[in-house]
Formats: C-alpha cells, structure tokens, sequence
C-alpha cells in the first residue's frame, strides 16, 4: 500500500503583522517570521 499524500502546505508568516510573506524570506529572517504549516 502507498501512503497518503499529504494535505498540507507551508506559508511564511511576519511575526510582528501577521502578513503573509513568502516562505524562502521568513526563512531567512527567522527572529520576526515564523513558517507555518497548514491543511489545504
């Protein structure tokens, strides 16, 4: 048997607005964005 795929995706988030950004920037700027995993 296969596994299920996954359904959930990544989304980067700025920690001090709460505005969307995308996930490579709050990788990048891991003290003020956070990288959040969410279901579709």
């Amino acid at each position: 048997m296969t596994p299920k795929k996954q359904n959930t995706r990544k989304i980067g988030r700025d920690a001090g607005t709460g505005k969307f950004i995308p996930v490579k920037e709050a990788e990048r700027r891991k003290k003020t964005a956070v990288v959040e995993t969410i279901k579709k």
